[in-house]
């Protein structure tokens, strides 16, 4: 099993950039695909990104698609969050994910996660 810590979580004002960092240990890190997922109060989790083993695939949704960029650095087992451009509506705990399943974007859920980091808090002020 793998552990994460995230990091990097904040207030920033509209149209500003965070970085998040999601550092693993415990298991091969790079034999994970992973993930960021949010949640806004009162709001569903939904799936923000993921990137491949190799970081050579990645995935976003629409909503955060040209202003998000996941990336990983599988010798410091760390996954990282871009964000820029952000709006208020990305306001949401941001947590970062681990699994071993490989699955079309779209279809990734809750259920498919083997580890989950603790979640960051990231507002977005207008």
């Amino acid at each position: 099993q793998v552990q994460l810590v995230e990091s990097g979580g904040g207030l920033v004002q509209a149209g500003g950039s965070l970085r998040l960092s999601c550092a693993a240990s415990g298991r091969t890190f790079s034999s994970y695909v992973m993930g960021w997922f949010r949640q806004a109060p009162g709001k569903e989790r939904e799936i923000v990104t993921t990137i491949s083993w190799s970081g050579g695939n990645t995935y976003y949704a629409d909503s955060v698609k040209g202003r998000f960029t996941i990336s990983r650095d599988n010798a410091k087992n760390t996954v990282y969050l871009q964000m820029n451009s952000l709006k208020p509506e990305d306001t949401a705990v941001y947590y970062c994910a681990a699994t071993e399943v490989v699955r079309p974007f779209g279809y990734y859920s809750d259920y498919d996660i083997d580890s989950w980091g603790q979640g960051t808090q990231v507002t977005v002020s207008s």
